[in-house]
């Protein structure tokens, strides 16, 4: 990998509203960038981003071109409404050669436990922190380990995305124009669906605020929720700014990684984006090959 650097993510993922935040003290950051792992015939190997404060002046980010249709991308979490969703995306809209993009996003951690308690983590001893994330990068392995081999089963390529943020609904959005993500499906529990329905939930303000080319699919027990969410007489949330941030990359293999060379080339070619566009793409991901 041509540049490397440690995780600053840790805890359970929130990417969906059956899901729990968990009790975490403290406040958070804001939204961060994606993080890509690449499954394909033998295994998986998955990219982790931080944030870190980007001394560049805000620049505009374009989408780049669009991907291909087959591709479908489902958030996932701790929940089992993340499994119904995924199921339902592997029966209804992927094929055997679809590749599966799963995203999850979990927060940022700012405190680590010890044995006094709960302790800011720049206060603890690098031996402290890395035990802890050490930890936490485990627990979300097994935890996404089931979506993985759920896709396996289906004999589709499966990547995941994980995305260190503490605003669930920013994260996402942010995540649409950046890969250009043209199908989007989130689960619903049931105790959520009410919400849902009055656009108070992840779910319903993601698909209120998603770009026009994002079809955004809602599940809700194992079904395709068509309701649409009443309008909500707040403004619409608006993704903050992708571009104040720049974002570095550390590798967390769930296991060997597989030759990309021949996706990597494909998907250059797939992606006809002008120079600029890619180099604004490009720094906002950093994005290395390892």
């Amino acid at each position: 990998m041509a540049e490397e650097s440690r995780e600053e993510g840790g805890g359970g993922g929130v990417v969906e509203d059956g899901d729990e935040a968990g009790g975490r003290p403290g406040k958070g950051g804001g939204s961060g960038g994606a993080g890509r792992g690449r499954d394909g015939n033998n295994g998986i190997s998955t990219w982790e981003i931080e944030e870190m404060e980007d001394e560049a002046g805000p620049a505009s980010l374009a989408p780049p071109a669009a991907a291909a249709a087959a591709d479908v991308y489902v958030a996932v979490g701790k929940g089992g409404s993340s499994m119904e969703a995924l199921s339902w995306a592997l029966r209804r809209l992927a094929s055997p050669r679809s590749f599966v993009y799963l995203v999850h996003v979990f927060p940022v951690v700012i405190s680590i436990p010890t044995g006094l308690g709960m302790m800011p983590k720049s206060q603890a001893s690098p031996e402290q922190v890395e035990t802890y994330m050490n930890q936490e990068r485990s627990k979300r392995r097994v935890m996404l380990q089931k979506y993985l081999d759920h896709c396996r089963n289906f004999q589709v390529n499966v990547d995941v995305y994980l995305i260190e943020s503490d605003h669930v609904t920013n994260a996402i959005l942010e995540l649409i124009p950046v890969f250009h993500v043209q199908q989007l499906v989130l689960g619903v529990s049931k105790s959520k669906l009410r919400k849902f329905k009055r656009g108070n939930t992840i779910a319903g303000q993601v698909q209120k605020n998603a770009p026009l080319y994002c079809e955004v699919k809602i599940v809700c027990d194992g079904k395709e929720v068509t309701t649409v969410p009443t309008a909500d007489p707040t403004p619409p949330i608006s993704p903050s700014p992708v571009n104040n941030k720049s974002n570095s990359i550390s590798p967390t293999p769930l296991s060997p990684a597989p030759d990309h060379n021949n996706r990597a080339v494909a998907d250059d070619d797939k992606k006809e984006t002008n120079p600029n566009e890619r180099n604004k793409i490009t720094k906002y991901l950093k994005c290395f090959s390892f």
